[in-house]
């Protein structure tokens, strides 16, 4: 499926990873959004659960196994061009869940993959809805105990 002007939303599952206070981030090597910090993710494939997508999503671009995920929030991400036509549409599945092994290790669409402090995410210029998703899961994560 073509990513700009696609027929139909992409679906994209995102992870808010915690190790401790910890969450885990990437640098994105790939558009959109290139260079940026953000969530590990990607596009959940033809078959695969959503939290099946976000374990492997978080493997791949970090080598980080995670536990048991749970949904965080669903977001539109639709980007039109400057005709008004919908260049792309994302609809972002963001769960999270805790860390169970592995350190961050930048792989397939990371250039880099690190564990950050919550004073350390505060300073990253992130998208808003990013920030708020961090906020969001940390707020399920210590209710889950």
């Amino acid at each position: 499926m073509n990513r700009e002007y696609p027929l139909l939303p992409m679906i994209g599952v995102g992870v808010v990873v915690w190790k401790g206070d910890h969450v885990l981030m990437i640098r994105r090597g790939k558009p959109p959004r290139l260079g940026e910090w953000s969530l590990p993710g990607g596009l959940q494939e033809v078959g695969e659960t959503v939290a099946a997508a976000g374990a492997r999503e978080v493997m791949e671009e970090t080598g980080v196994s995670i536990g048991p995920a749970v949904l965080v929030d669903v977001v539109d991400a639709i980007y039109p061009d400057e005709a008004g036509r919908i260049r792309s549409h994302y609809t972002l599945i963001d769960l999270t869940a805790r860390w169970v092994a592995g350190e961050p290790v930048a792989g397939d669409d990371a250039m880099a993959a690190t564990w950050k402090t919550p004073a350390e995410v505060e300073a990253l210029a992130l998208w808003p809805e990013t920030r708020r998703i961090i906020l969001r899961a940390k707020g399920l994560i210590d209710a889950m105990g």
